[in-house]
């Protein structure tokens, strides 16, 4: 490779790994998986080794990948928190320790797992846990502390009264991932813990936090000025002794081979394990040695990765069916002869949408290799493209729904294909739900659990149901369930009293929320106007773009919507703008809310907000007027402080809107 060669393919690898370091990081949402993306690094590397000239001072090989998200307190790390070098054989390992040995004599290493979550840094004072960050780039992270305390394996006080830093990875273990998937519909199921645990911890609401099943392992003392340790291995006993849940996989290791065997002996149980792992750590024990070999910007110079490549098998691609989610979400699904894979023996797995089976070029019929992404989630990697015979067939996504018939479209700007037949069997139990909730038709006591019962005793199939629904339907399903009845019979009642755009909202067309809806609403004033307005008009309508126009008039156009709007029409639901007296004591202020309200949920607040002619922002400016806050108040309050904007409490909100 001459110099043009290699300086065009080093700029492309800076280019790549930047953007795959985002979506990894930042986004906690990577494109590929952990060993394509060491690959490019260690391609960009190897170049810019041989190419020194090249290199450039924002290339990742001389600094951490992450950044500091907005919305958290920066926290300035008092030790950084390294990356590892990484390497990928063997005889890399050996070199390693070779390399050492010109430093050092009489070396023993510690071999830990490499645990795949995100690495945060916990500070206590007095033995009291007061603070808790993330890595970001290392120097700089996220102080995270509240969405820390929510994970029960982190001491809030320790044995002994000490102050220290420590560094541990956060978690989720494959148990508790798999639970929680199995929860969800195939669409919205994560794609591995590592995602999970990242974009969890870096929730701005920890309540959020606080329901996910976090864990964390304890893999090094940052500082303690208290105690002097010289070795890594008695140091992680001392932490445990305290209080800490460390690193269950700590291999003591007197020379190489021993750190060979140690290598070898985790990545042959590393299936067993009930945590991710992508790699074993290698690290000198003495921590005077290592305070002698001192770091690198962005690596220890006494410790090493080793990655374990993933493990692949090849099998046959013998179908692919089309899977619809509760959302609509039609999601092809890859059918295979099954093959034990790490450990498990995989059947079929998600081929997630079109431009994945495309991008592929996978076929049915076709040999395919397989693995595990993140040790976790079973991947169609590529077709064995020379083994092909000629007999395999090309998928292309159904049209329309394979369970309702109805019409199946590409949502714009995405790669999913939904159907929108509001009365699709596979979407139902959902559309309900979001009809008859509180941004929908607000039928209250018309709940989840409520509207499962009537469905599973065949007394509702359809939204126009609930218009039917009897004292007697409705008491059947309590013991002395009169009362309930009565109430929820009246609450249905009520709510075809709501105005339209409560109608508009509660039948859930694509990207028209309730704002759109009352928009929408007061614009054409009936339904039949609604559902009869051309393209062109809807494109000309505030707020409402092309894609959305395009959503409304196929949304109107399906027979199951036809069909819907008749029936409501004929139980006595309002079609129409119902208009009122106008109150437009907030027009031109704009409200920002932040923290917990004692008396109204978010919802609430803005929709009396918006009912009196103001508007809600998520984000302070100079252009806010007022920022409403509540309990547990975060950084909007701070900047709002900072601006000047004024800050109001919820009773000056009452007061407000009680005048």
């Amino acid at each position: 490779m001459n110099k043009n060669q290699a300086k065009k393919r080093i700029d492309e690898l800076n280019n790549l790994t930047e953007y795959y370091a985002k979506k990894y990081y930042d986004d906690d949402n990577p494109e590929i998986s952990d060993f394509e993306y060491d690959m490019l690094m260690n391609e960009l590397k190897t170049l810019e080794k041989e190419f020194p000239e090249f290199v450039s001072k924002n290339s990742l090989t001389q600094k951490v990948g992450g950044t500091v998200k907005e919305g958290f307190t920066k926290v300035q790390h008092e030790v950084p928190l390294l990356s590892l070098q990484d390497v990928f054989s063997i005889e890399e390992v050996r070199d390693f320790d070779i390399k050492m040995h010109k430093e050092a004599q009489d070396l023993s290493y510690v071999v830990e797992t490499k645990i795949d979550g995100l690495s945060v840094s916990l500070e206590y004072k007095n033995g009291e846990f007061v603070r808790g960050s993330t890595r970001g780039n290392g120097q700089i992270g996220e102080d995270v502390t509240n969405n820390l305390k929510t994970i029960r394996n982190i001491p809030k006080k320790l044995k002994e009264p000490i102050d220290i830093i420590v560094r541990g990875e956060v978690f989720i273990g494959k148990t508790d991932f798999e639970k929680l998937n199995d929860e969800l519909d195939e669409e919205n199921r994560f794609a591995n813990a590592r995602n999970l645990a990242a974009g969890s911890l870096r929730q701005l609401d920890s309540t959020i936090t606080a329901t996910r099943p976090l864990d964390i392992f304890i893999f090094n003392v940052q500082k303690c000025d208290s105690i002097k340790f010289t070795s890594h291995y008695e140091s992680l006993q001392y932490l445990k002794e305290i209080g800490f849940n460390i690193n269950p996989v700590l291999i003591l290791c007197k020379n190489i081979s021993e750190v060979e065997k140690a290598i070898k002996e985790i990545g042959d149980k590393r299936e067993n394990l009930d945590f991710g792992i992508d790699g074993a750590v290698v690290k000198i024990d003495d921590l005077q040695i290592r305070e002698q070999l001192g770091n690198t910007f962005k690596t220890p110079k006494w410790a090493v990765a080793y990655k374990y490549p993933p493990e692949q098998k090849e099998t046959l691609l013998k179908d692919i069916i089309c899977q619809v989610g509760r959302t609509g979400v039609i999601t092809p699904m890859a059918i295979l002869e099954p093959v034990v894979v790490a450990g498990s023996t995989i059947s079929k797995t998600t081929l997630h949408n079109e431009d994945f089976i495309k991008e592929r070029d996978l076929r049915i019929g076709d040999r395919v290799i397989i693995q595990k992404a993140g040790d976790v989630i079973p991947e169609v990697v590529r077709a064995v493209i020379e083994k092909r015979t000629g007999t395999e067939k090309v998928f292309e996504m159904p049209t329309t729904c394979p369970i309702c018939g109805a019409e199946a479209i590409r949502i714009p700007g995405q790669a999913a294909v939904k159907c929108i037949g509001i009365e699709c069997p596979a979407r139902n139990f959902r559309n309900i739900v979001h009809f008859a909730s509180k941004e929908g038709m607000d039928i209250e006591g018309l709940g989840e659990k409520v509207i499962e019962q009537l469905m599973s005793q065949n007394l509702i199939k359809s939204i126009a149901d609930i218009y039917s629904l009897t004292k007697d339907d409705i008491a059947s399903l309590k013991k002395d369930g009169q009362k309930f009845a009565e109430n929820l019979v009246n609450a249905i009642e009520k709510s075809k009293e709501n105005n339209l755009d409560k109608l508009i909202t509660a039948l859930g067309i694509e990207q028209v929320g309730a704002k759109s809806a009352k928009i929408l609403s007061k614009r054409f004033n009936t339904m039949d106007k609604l559902s009869e307005a051309s393209f062109e008009n809807l494109v000309l309508v505030e707020d409402i773009g092309e894609i959305t126009a395009n959503n409304i008039k196929e949304f109107f156009l399906q027979e199951q919507t036809i069909d819907l709007i008749k029936k409501l029409k004929t139980a006595g639901v309002n079609m129409t703008e119902l208009t009122e007296e106008s109150d437009n004591r907030f027009a031109g202020k704009t409200f920002v809310l932040t923290g917990s309200l004692d008396n109204y949920t978010r919802n609430e607040a803005e929709e009396i907000i918006e009912k009196f002619g103001g508007k809600v922002s998520s984000s302070v400016s100079k252009k806010t007027s007022y920022v409403l806050a509540g309990e547990d108040a975060g950084s909007k309050l701070t900047k709002a402080e900072t601006l000047g904007v004024q800050i109001i409490s919820e009773q000056d909100f009452n007061e407000m809107i009680q005048e």
